[in-house]
């Protein structure tokens, strides 16, 4: 992998990204300005917003996966997913209020989030590594919020926008991996008390944690890995609900009860 920003494009394209975020103001996707970045110089925007953020005080409480259907990853014509950070803020209690007036157009997506008890490192790491470090596994909701104009962007341009990462919700209850099988851990998401959507935790790449073995070799291409005590959503059960205020959603987890928001 190449790069192909100079340090200052780097930390332009990182400010004007996270201003966005923080300003819940759309912009149009980065590679517009330079269609030859690479995967590699979205990752070094990326991790400059996490620096700048740490920066400011806040703290990175967890890591997420995107892009964690074979289905979508073959209709991108990629072959590996994409993670993001979790701030503190982005934070939501369960059966709490979203503030829509901090985001741009927010949608909803059911997952399930391991937490670890000890470090993972790859490359090599593998579902059999992930399950043997596994402290519970949780549900979970996250609200991803593209920062891009009517959706239009592509995937280097959503790296570097920290994989549209703004809000997530736990709740329900923790689990053993012994205790669950996750490929087949049935979920229900309502909206408004109507049914919306359906999935099992196959649909992240056959098995859930696969998806967290593919983030630590992912981060191992970086020199980093995944300490002991990270909180890691794993990607999208179901597909994106678009969501708005006077929404309320509650998604039902199989064997590990619920998880609601209201959006104001």
């Amino acid at each position: 992998m190449s790069k192909t920003l100079s340090n200052e494009q780097m930390l332009a394209l990182a400010e004007h990204v996270e201003n966005a975020e923080l300003q819940a103001h759309d912009i149009t996707k980065v590679t517009n300005d330079y269609p030859d970045m690479t995967f590699e110089d979205a990752y070094d925007v990326q991790w400059e917003i996490r620096r700048r953020k740490e920066e400011r005080g806040n703290k990175v409480v967890g890591m997420k996966m995107g892009l964690t259907s074979w289905a979508k990853m073959a209709q991108m014509g990629v072959d590996t997913p994409i993670y993001g950070f979790l701030a503190d803020y982005f934070s939501v209690p369960d059966g709490g209020v979203v503030n829509t007036k901090e985001l741009i157009h927010p949608k909803i997506e059911a997952e399930v989030a391991f937490v670890t008890k000890a470090p993972l490192q790859g490359p090599g790491c593998h579902i059999g590594d992930v399950l043997a470090a596994t402290d519970f596994v949780i549900p979970a909701v996250e609200v991803i919020d593209s920062r891009y104009e009517n959706f239009k962007f592509d995937l280097v341009s959503v790296v570097a926008d920290n994989a549209s990462s703004t809000r997530f919700i736990t709740g329900g209850q923790m689990a053993d991996v012994s205790d669950v099988d996750l490929k087949t851990l049935g979920v229900v998401v309502e909206k408004n008390g109507e049914i919306v959507d359906v999935g099992a935790g196959a649909a992240v790449l056959g098995h859930p944690a696969s998806s967290v073995a593919m983030l630590a070799n992912l981060l191992a291409e970086r020199g980093e890995h995944i300490p002991a005590g990270t909180f890691i959503m794993t990607g999208g059960i179901t597909a994106a609900i678009a969501v708005e205020a006077g929404d309320n959603i509650t998604v039902r987890y199989q064997g590990l009860g619920t998880v609601s928001a209201r959006f104001e």
